[in-house]
């Protein structure tokens, strides 16, 4: 199963500091075996062996960030072979390249640059490398074994507060199905329709789905909402970029908690006929999503700190998007507009 590692700073900090402290004690270890003595040792080659090795470490941690979006999904066996192959290029192109830059510096010139001498000490280097490999495997499966922590712990928070958030919409829907039997049965049974399907979607497990089918989810809910509250209920949707709706993935359960959020606060706190309106456009690469309803004055107090539902969709958005995940919400004359946006590619 391929998944977003979603690491806090003090954990990419803390594997960090470890690699790199780890990797100063195997440089004064090399440095100390090639003097053979402390008294031997000398500053210089101290700190070559430092440089050297803290820029093949650093090397190799940016380029694992940077490609751990298509890592990932390869599972921790095969990551750690293109990752002991990706530590022996760099330990490869430093040599060579730091052999080019010193004939260079001698010379002024690259002519007489031979195979052997830019090859030189390449070898022992990349015997270097596989002392190094220890360390950096060490790296990347404590990553493996943060993202799967993360994982869970976020899982278990999102499924702690679904159980939160659905019961006053269960109750409330069974009960107008109830009341919907004996008056017309086929709409009651197209709500059954549609509960069940919604709350199927509530108890899989954290993934990724295509925007289209979470917008269809949503409006499965807002059919049951519409049944239980009437022309209370107004829903207008502005849909821009439709066609890529297949292709953009969003996490399951995003729109449809903020949509539940937008009745419970804000329209059956009214009386009168309420609009929801729910923008979703896609540019450049970011989808926004903006949801306006109105809400009650008095009621306001509620929605600070955005409750239960949005601290859920926060944490999926980030989970997956990490940064690129921004969520805003405003209130002002009696309207209240919650914007969603995250980066999809």
């Amino acid at each position: 199963m391929g998944y977003s590692y979603f690491f806090s700073r003090t954990g990419r900090w803390q594997h960090l500091l470890e690699l790199f402290t780890a990797g100063n004690i195997l440089a004064l270890v090399l440095a100390l075996a090639q003097a053979q003595s402390w008294q031997q040792l000398s500053f210089g080659s101290l700190m070559q062996h430092v440089l050297f090795i803290n820029w093949v470490l650093l090397s190799f941690a940016a380029i694992a960030e940077y490609c751990e979006a298509r890592l990932s999904p390869l599972g921790l066996k095969l990551s750690l072979i293109l990752g002991f192959l990706l530590l022996q290029a760099i330990v490869l192109c430093t040599t060579v390249g730091l052999n080019v830059l010193m004939h260079f510096g001698r010379n002024f010139s690259l002519s007489g640059l031979s195979a052997a001498a830019a090859f030189d000490r390449a070898g022992m280097n990349l015997s270097y490398g596989l002392l190094l490999g220890a360390l950096c495997f060490r790296y990347l499966y404590l990553r493996e074994q943060w993202g799967r922590k993360q994982h869970s712990e976020l899982n278990a928070r999102i499924q702690a507060m679904q159980a939160r958030i659905h019961p006053h919409f269960l109750f409330n829907s069974l009960n107008s199905v109830i009341s919907l039997i004996s008056i017309d049965p086929d709409k009651a049974e197209q709500m059954l329709l549609n509960l069940s399907r919604l709350f199927r979607a509530s108890f899989q497990e954290l993934k990724l789905v295509s925007l289209q089918e979470e917008i269809e989810l949503s409006q499965r809910y807002l059919d049951i909402e519409q049944l239980r509250l009437g022309a209370r209920l107004q829903v207008e949707w502005k849909l821009l970029n439709p066609e890529l709706h297949p292709q953009v993935k969003i996490p399951l359960l995003t729109l449809q908690p903020l949509v539940e959020n937008s009745i419970f606060h804000g329209v059956e706190k009214i009386l009168t006929k309420s609009t929801i309106s729910i923008l979703i456009e896609i540019l450049q690469n970011q989808v926004n999503i903006v949801i306006t309803n109105p809400y009650a004055q008095d009621k306001i107090a509620l929605r600070q700190g955005h409750g239960i539902a949005v601290e859920n969709v926060q944490q999926r958005l980030k989970a997956y998007y990490g940064s690129s995940a921004a969520f805003q919400s405003f209130a002002g004359e009696g309207m209240f507009t919650t914007v969603v946006q995250y980066r999809y590619k």
